[in-house]
């Protein structure tokens, strides 16, 4: 059954066009998805986002235990602060990457991403118990998800925080413009019958300086309304974004998607964190262990890399890479860049090729078009 989120009939109203990700009805755009993301590099965009999980880990041993469930290590990760990392299956594949904030010295919010969330979550309550039964007895540690309870609006662009303090109580203002990158606080939002505390975070997926609310569902409709009066109050340009501009933003930005560039056959170090596996390694508990040392002995016979093209066409997910006719290796997204006007790619590139500079070509419906290895991000901003 498809799940919709608090804020799905405001999008119809909207005029949105929707699309099924996850097991979700998520809205595709609103009208021009070009204009959506010239938006946000422009001036700001506004995101629904509820269709991510939200899973909390608390206890006294929360962080103990995410450094054995999780690849990277959160308890060095500082009260206030957000870390990138990866959930691996028990073989070493990635069932998901995920955003992990640390909310108290006992209390963390684990943020994977919408068609993974029952799983990372299940994942997470089922290693609670191997933790507590096989390593750390009578560890305290409860998982809980509450995905179903929380909705998620991210406001992404230069003019983001702008938009942002439009509806945050005076004493919090400052806290905001403090924040830094992968920074959270509770903040209080004036926002009529919605107002109240939030957690704010300075994250997002766009490459753009962005926040992202964590709020109750039945807050969503009165926050996201607050937003475009906020906006509209201080003569900002808040423009309401679908997928289709999510999608063409995080790949100028470089950044991985789940069933694009990751997957259960992906491994860390296709990823670029080989490193932070043999880091792993390091730590008395640490799940699936034993596929996370074999990984670390072998380096990857490919590698994420970018592509760009001086001419028109488009390379597509599942376009082969050819370099002197032989195929070596595969794209894994790709489409013309709004912001830079050529095309780019992100693909996975046997390993002797992939070194910036390198020219190969890309099979785009038998044709054979000229690209070249480039060094990632394509787009920052500033």
């Amino acid at each position: 059954m498809t799940q919709t989120t608090a804020l799905h009939d405001l999008h119809a109203q909207l005029g949105a066009s929707f699309t099924d990700f996850g097991g979700w009805d998520m809205p595709l755009k609103y009208g021009s998805e070009l204009a959506e993301h010239r938006a946000v590099r422009e001036s700001a965009g506004l995101f629904d986002l509820s269709h991510m999980g939200e899973v909390r880990v608390s206890g006294a041993d929360a962080a103990a235990f995410l450094d054995f469930a999780l690849l990277a290590k959160y308890s060095i990760v500082k009260v206030g602060r957000a870390k990138y990392g990866l959930i691996l299956t028990a073989a070493g594949g990635i069932l998901d990457d995920l955003i992990t904030y640390r909310l108290a010295d006992d209390e963390f919010l684990v943020v994977p991403n919408a068609g993974n969330a029952p799983a990372v979550a299940e994942a997470l309550v089922a290693r609670a118990e191997e933790f507590v039964s096989q390593h750390v007895a009578g560890a305290d540690v409860t998982v809980t998800d509450e995905s179903a309870q929380t909705s998620l609006v991210a406001v992404q662009g230069p003019q983001s925080e702008a938009v942002v303090r439009t509806i945050v109580a005076e004493a919090d203002q400052q806290t905001v413009a403090d924040l830094g990158y992968y920074g959270w606080a509770t903040v209080a939002l004036e926002a009529g019958a919605a107002s109240g505390p939030v957690l704010l975070a300075r994250t997002g997926y766009t490459g753009e300086d962005g926040f992202e609310i964590y709020l109750a569902n039945d807050r969503a409709q009165g926050v996201w309304e607050a937003l475009v009066a906020g906006a509209q109050g201080a003569g900002i340009e808040l423009t309401p974004c679908g997928l289709a501009a999510r999608d063409s933003l995080r790949l100028e930005a470089g950044m991985p998607l789940y069933g694009n560039e990751i997957s259960q056959d992906t491994i860390a170090a296709d990823l670029g964190m080989g490193k932070v596996a043999v880091n792993a390694l390091k730590r008395e508990h640490l799940f699936a262990r034993e596929a996370i040392a074999q990984q670390v002995e072998t380096e990857p016979a490919r590698k994420l890399v970018g592509l760009v093209s001086d001419g028109r066409r488009a390379a597509r997910a599942g376009s082969a890479v050819l370099v002197d006719g032989q195929e070596a290796g595969v794209v894994s997204s790709g489409q013309p860049s709004p912001t830079l006007g050529h095309p780019i790619a992100l693909a996975f590139l046997d390993r002797e090729h992939a070194v910036v500079g390198t020219e190969l070509e890309v099979d785009i419906r038998g044709k054979a078009h000229p690209f070249r290895v480039v060094d990632l991000p394509f787009y920052a901003r500033g």
